[in-house]
């Protein structure tokens, strides 16, 4: 797999602010899925492991702490990582869209938030089951990139409604489609894998539920999408769209508004979905 660097339209990862965003939604899908790291019924116990897409390593770290004797791999774009990390996790700069020449096949490969990044989701899917051992397992993880409610709250969020439509189709234009997470299932039966799940959780925009867990949610959550506005907006707008930064920055105001009303009742949904490779292959 050969190194590379690109231009990336979504998120500035080398910026400090947008790495502690990262780290923010980590927490928001630990919360989701009441502290566990995955969904795929996977043993680590001496497992390898490859984190595709690993950004600040924050669960490639969390799942070598975890499992002291498993083999934790993270690969990113960006060397963001930080350097003191369990002496059973390492990071590679590297673009997993490149071809593959891993030696050893993995037991787990985990891939969060691909979505704008990949420009052939069913392509990447092969590969993956193409490194892993037989019987090994795949989860890929991503948030729905468009609003749901629930009780009309959609018709109080329409600059919410426009900001998720327009992101999406100026990723589509740009050819690293954002809103991805409703394929993932069905791509990763179409690439071969078995024992295929899919797992979605509801998360709110805000703290408006009056569950205590789903308020907790909210509260991490709106935070994470208010600092995510300009990273994942700006450069598709004026590159792709031909928006120029002020109407961006205006447009993102009204949408910002929207996110901090807590009597709009919307919210998104994470979607986490894995699979097996066949024990015979």
């Amino acid at each position: 797999m050969r190194t590379a660097v690109v231009t990336m339209l979504f998120g500035k990862p080398n910026d400090e602010k947008e790495q502690e965003r990262l780290d923010l939604h980590h927490h928001i899908n630990l919360l989701a899925l009441n502290g566990e790291l995955f969904r795929a019924p996977v043993d680590l116990n001496g497992a390898r492991v490859l984190d595709l897409g690993t950004g600040t390593g924050i669960w490639a770290i969390e799942v070598a702490d975890e499992y002291p004797s498993a083999e934790i791999l993270g690969m990113d774009l960006s060397p963001i990582q930080q350097n003191w990390v369990p002496t059973n996790c390492r990071f590679e700069v590297d673009d997993f869209e490149s071809e593959w020449e891993y030696r050893k096949p993995f037991d787990f490969i985990h891939g969060r938030n691909l979505g704008g990044s990949v420009r052939d989701f069913p392509l990447l899917l092969t590969r993956i089951k193409d490194n892993l051992n037989n019987g090994g397992w795949a989860e890929i993880t991503d948030f729905v990139a468009q609003p749901f409610s629930d009780d009309g709250g959609l018709e109080r969020a329409q600059n919410i409604v426009e900001w998720c439509r327009l992101i999406d189709e100026a990723s589509i234009k740009f050819g690293k489609q954002l809103n991805v997470a409703p394929f993932y299932k069905r791509w990763m039966i179409e690439a071969g894998f078995k024992n295929v799940k899919e797992e979605i959780y509801k998360i709110p925009y805000n703290p408006w539920p009056k569950d205590p867990k789903m308020k907790e949610i909210g509260r991490y959550h709106q935070p994470n999408m208010v600092e995510s506005l300009e990273s994942y907006t700006m450069a598709l707008f004026t590159r792709i769209l031909g928006w120029t930064p002020e109407e961006v920055h205006v447009f993102l105001a009204s949408v910002r508004k929207e996110l901090e009303d807590r009597s709009i009742h919307i919210y998104t949904k994470f979607v986490y979905v894995y699979g097996q490779k066949d024990e015979g292959e």
